[in-house]
């Protein structure tokens, strides 16, 4: 970044040195999500940003199926669905296998004209959503599991010696296994694109009407900070959510271990869990737990380690030792006699007294009913916010993993690749084209070669690629930066703010032994101090202990079950709409969002205090 201090911007697209070793990483992506020459004076006129919250690392070629899905789902539903007037969507592109983004600017001529006329669809549109959001809920609910089964029940054919004569007589079928695997490939994509056409159907509402009801408060009490803690204590202990049925159900099977003889002792034990499964097959009570324990996998445990976008990162059916390390945690605590549910019932109690304490500000009957209305709404849509996480990013994910390794296994068989996941190694417009290379060969007869060592070479050449970009760290951001971040998603969603791009700029370096604050967003209310416990990878939250502040770069649906055991959270990324936010506040625990460095900065052991009504950290003590 060796600008001059005049010109106070990032570097372009091509601008950006990239290591040798990334030659030819451009090939593949699709080529619309690149920077490109043809779009340089529009891409120009934008300022962009790497998406950690969503890809902090370099993105496999196939899994950027979820951000060509989100790029189109969610500024549709901005510009041409709900209508948000003032919203455009979000753009992306690819610069050294990281993800870049950027709010859409309005054009520059007839931008009036455009939001008067979204305004008036906005109105009813958004509003026939609240006052039928039950119905509409139901029918979303609906349709996303019969996607999901419908994806679970897609047959993956392989390429016989010969088509089976059942096929040809008495009535040929007229076509053939290469069709039905080409067939069946296209149809896994288009369920998928589906599914991320349904995960924004009512989410940008929620967002706005939360959104909204900050307005309504700033409007209505301009003297105290409502986007903190009085808002944030106001949207919490919302019953029902399915965000938290996985780690209800591992509540309920603990408690169940400690009334069944032998049963809470073999998942204290300090072995795999594949090895726990097989002692409680054992006795007659083993057997009754495991019974309900596979009750619960299907759909509650289809839930990833981590994000769910990333085809690495496991899920708890094919790594079971992250759901029994979280059991065994529940047993220890049952027995010493502490409580290891969620307290939603107690924080519906603290919201409703939130709410109360705040209609007691307020000086006139005009002025309750817009909050209560405003209120009202956010409360009712923004549920929509975490539910749809677990349904779609990852019951459906996991169930799309599981189906493309079959297509994986089905190539390694026929020599195209050597290892299942080497397929995400290909983007979905590739994919196709291996899968005629495959069938045409098989087509053609015995004897004939596909090009299976041209897509060997890919997959070697793309790996080391992928390496090489874990290594390199591109710029935080790209181009011109407003004088003042103001867009509200990027804000709230990836907290990026205006003091943030300036501390990009400046370089932001930093040695952490010297840090002694961080500042970041009031995610969630309350002041806590404690021992810090930093968290990298999933396979570190056994290492959480009771008391301890967990400080990690975010963390995801699957990590709920830690939050019992915590007395704050701090990340690196995200605002007050992240993951980490809405959960510590059902938790009713402190939580500071968007430190930027808060991971890198605060050590394992380190005595520090969280101060969620003003999103400050404080490292009291060093660990020796």
């Amino acid at each position: 970044m060796s600008k001059s201090k005049s010109e106070r911007r990032f570097p372009w697209p091509e601008e950006v040195e990239l290591p040798p070793k990334l030659k030819e990483w451009e090939e593949m992506y699709p080529p619309h999500y690149l920077f490109s020459r043809e779009r340089d004076e529009w891409e120009k006129r934008h300022f962009w940003y790497a998406d950690r919250l969503h890809a902090p690392d370099p993105m496999p070629p196939l899994d950027l199926i979820f951000f060509e899905g989100w790029q189109i789902a969610l500024s549709q539903n901005n510009t041409r669905v709900y209508c948000i007037p003032t919203a455009q969507g979000i753009a992306h592109r690819v610069l050294g296998c990281y993800v870049y983004i950027t709010p859409a600017n309005p054009p520059p001529e007839g931008w009036q004209d455009i939001i008067k006329e979204k305004a008036e669809l906005f109105n009813k549109r958004a509003y026939y959503t609240y006052e039928h959001y039950d119905e509409i809920w139901e029918d979303w609910l609906k349709k996303v599991r019969e996607l999901g089964e419908h994806m679970r029940k897609l047959k993956v054919p392989d390429l016989p010696k010969y088509v089976p004569e059942e096929k040809v007589i008495p009535l040929p079928l007229g076509y053939t296994e290469s069709y039905e695997l080409m067939e069946a490939w296209n149809n896994l994509i288009n369920m998928i694109l589906k599914g991320w056409q349904f995960h924004f159907q009512m989410l940008n509402l929620a967002y706005v009407f939360l959104l909204m009801l900050g307005g309504v408060c700033k409007e209505l009490t301009p003297e105290i900070d409502t986007d903190r803690e009085t808002l944030a204590r106001m949207v919490r202990g919302i019953p029902g959510l399915y965000m938290f049925r996985a780690e209800e159900e591992l509540c309920r099977l603990a408690r169940l271990a400690t009334t069944l003889g032998g049963v809470a002792g073999i998942l204290k034990m300090d072995i795999p869990a594949q090895q726990k499964i097989e002692e409680l097959k054992k006795p007659d009570v083993g057997r009754k737990w495991l019974e309900k324990y596979n009750k619960a996998s299907d759909p509650w445990f289809y839930m990833s380690t981590a994000t769910g976008w990333f085809h690495y990162e496991g899920n708890w059916l094919d790594n079971p030792d992250v759901p029994f390390g979280h059991l065994k945690k529940y047993v220890e605590m049952l027995e010493r006699g502490e409580r290891i549910e969620r307290d939603a019932e107690g924080l519906a109690r603290e919201s409703e007294e939130a709410v109360k304490a705040y209609l007691k500000r307020l000086k006139t009957d005009k002025d309750r009913k817009n909050f209560e209305e405003a209120y009202k709404v956010a409360k009712k849509v923004y549920r929509f916010a975490e539910d749809h996480i677990f349904w779609i990013e990852h019951w459906l994910h996991t169930i799309w993993f599981m189906k493309v390794r079959e297509f994986g296994r089905l190539f390694v068989k026929h020599g195209m690749i050597k290892e299942t996941d080497d397929i995400f190694l290909f983007n979905r417009f590739e994919v196709p084209i291996m899968f005629e290379d495959l069938c045409s060969a098989w087509a053609v007869g015995v004897g004939v070669p596909s090009r299976s060592k041209y897509w060997l070479d890919k997959v070697e050449k793309r790996k080391k690629i992928l390496e090489a970009a874990k290594e390199w760290t591109p710029p935080p951001a790209l181009g011109v930066p407003p004088p003042e971040i103001l867009e509200p998603f990027t804000i709230m969603n990836w907290g990026i703010t205006t003091e943030k791009v300036k501390g990009w700029l400046a370089g932001l370096a930093v040695k952490p032994e010297e840090v002694t604050e961080l500042k970041g967003f009031p995610a969630s209310p309350g002041v806590a101090e404690g021992p810090a416990r930093v968290v990298i990878s999933v396979e570190q939250l056994d290492e959480v202990r009771p008391g301890e502040i967990l400080v990690c770069k975010y963390t995801n649906p699957a990590w709920a079950p830690v939050f019992t055991r915590i007395k704050a959270t701090i990340t690196d990324i995200g605002g007050m709409i992240t993951h980490a936010a809405i959960v510590s506040r059902e938790y009713g625990i402190p939580a500071v969002t968007g430190t930027g460095i808060g991971s890198s900065v605060v050590k394992t052991g380190d005595l520090i205090r969280v101060d969620g009504n003003n999103g400050t950290v404080t490292i009291l003590k060093r660990a020796a």
